[in-house]
């Protein structure tokens, strides 16, 4: 069989398999998210190890899959930036600084700690705290979009959060990487540099998205090209994705949050939700939450990698949320709201994936501790949505808590649908 056929065989069973495991879990009362995501530890090597069955013989297809999936998470953040307005994120400003800021500072804390508990070297302990750190709040908005509850003040100052911990999980693992692995003073400089191609990057993206987006989607909406609109949104989002990273030093999720913040100011904001939104649930965002799953195996973490995970694990779940959450309470929220959002900032996803990844590249992280950070990103991944769903209730009725504004009519008509 062609590696097409291949992908398209991988493809057909991976989102019907999705859009299963959502819907029962939808069923019984669960955010579709968290049966998608069972569904890929099912479908991956933890269980069944699909991809790597006699049947599929080309090598690059796990690869493959993983790509399209991370079309699948810049989707996703994009259609979390349509659903906000910059004026609401500018008043999350206080409560996004302080929960983003001790969401990053106490995990990287305890991390620190664990690795010492571990007999770890100084630099492990210390990378393996910045991991810790790390946040994707990716899946947290697609379960606040189910919830209804996206655009109240615990979401938007949610997603602003998620911004500060990206700055500054990438400014540590920055001075992680030129100054400590380097021992170079000359580390400084390049810090220095790092902050201020963030600073462009985000100047730069923000003034283009305020005075040339906007109209270039009405001169693009009125040309006689098949879904140019539509075309045009996907360029944008993916050159802002592909900006954040390469230019911005950020994570290319950031940039495609900032590009959906952009477009949620054009007057057709609800045509291009429209046709994105297809897109992106029908296909991309599936893939995105069985791809979390395939790449864990979750029986390499039978042996001397089992305590150091359970111990990880205990750690991001306990730092992250005490450390957002506090940092809400010290900006006016509530209790309940505040473990709201610190419950919100608990999944790592790919960024800590991503964070893993390069200290393997670096040296600093052993095969035995990426296993036991997978199997982390894997837990804290599975249990934001019910988790946020049980925050969310409302103590009498027992049902989630009403928005302080709907969403979009998109996400409302089709809650069942996207399971």
């Amino acid at each position: 069989m062609t590696p097409f056929l291949q992908l398209a065989l991988a493809i057909a069973v991976i989102v019907g398999a999705a859009k299963a495991g959502g819907y029962l879990s939808y069923r019984i009362g669960q955010p579709s998210v968290l049966g998608e995501l069972i569904v890929g530890v099912i479908l991956g090597p933890t269980v069944l190890d699909i991809l790597h069955i006699s049947y599929f013989s080309d090598p690059h297809l796990t690869e493959v899959i993983h790509e399209l999936a991370e079309i699948g998470v810049l989707l996703l953040m994009f259609v979390a930036g349509l659903e906000l307005h910059l004026s609401d994120l500018a008043k999350s400003g206080k409560v996004a600084a302080l929960a983003g800021s001790l969401g990053v500072i106490f995990p990287l804390a305890l991390g620190v700690a664990l690795g010492y508990l571990f007999s770890m070297s100084t630099d492990q302990s210390i990378y393996l705290g910045l991991i810790l750190s790390a946040t994707s709040v990716s899946i947290s908005a697609q379960t606040l979009m189910e919830l209804q509850v996206l655009r109240s003040r615990v979401g938007i100052s949610l997603l602003g959060a998620a911004v500060f911990d990206d700055i500054l999980v990438v400014l540590g693992l920055s001075i992680f990487t030129a100054v400590i692995l380097s021992g170079s003073d000359g580390g400084f400089l390049t810090i220095a540099t790092i902050i201020l191609r963030m600073i462009l990057y985000l100047g730069i993206a923000g003034a283009i998205g305020v005075t040339l987006v906007p109209r270039l989607s009405n001169l693009v909406s009125r040309l006689p090209i098949s879904q140019g609109l539509i075309a045009f949104t996907m360029v944008v989002m993916l050159l802002y994705g592909w900006a954040a990273e390469e230019l911005g030093h950020m994570a290319a999720i950031t940039g495609a949050f900032l590009a959906g913040l952009m477009f949620a100011r054009s007057p057709l904001k609800d045509r291009i939700e429209n046709g994105i939104s297809p897109l992106a649930y029908g296909l991309f965002v599936p893939i995105f939450f069985i791809d979390v799953g395939l790449k864990v195996n979750g029986r390499e973490l039978i042996g001397e990698a089992f305590w150091l995970f359970v111990a990880m694990t205990v750690v991001a779940v306990i730092g992250k949320v005490f450390g957002a959450s506090l940092g809400a309470g010290l900006s006016g929220f509530n209790l309940r709201e505040s473990l709201q959002l610190g419950a919100g900032m608990m999944s790592r996803g790919e960024v800590g994936l991503i964070v893993a990844s390069i200290g393997i590249t670096e040296g600093v992280v052993p095969q035995s501790t990426f296993s036991a950070v997978i199997g982390m990103v894997i837990i804290t991944t599975l249990l934001t949505p019910p988790t946020l769903r049980w925050l969310f209730r409302k103590p009498e009725t027992n049902q989630p808590d009403p928005s302080d504004t709907k969403i979009s009519a998109v996400h409302t008509a089709s809650e069942g649908e996207e399971a």
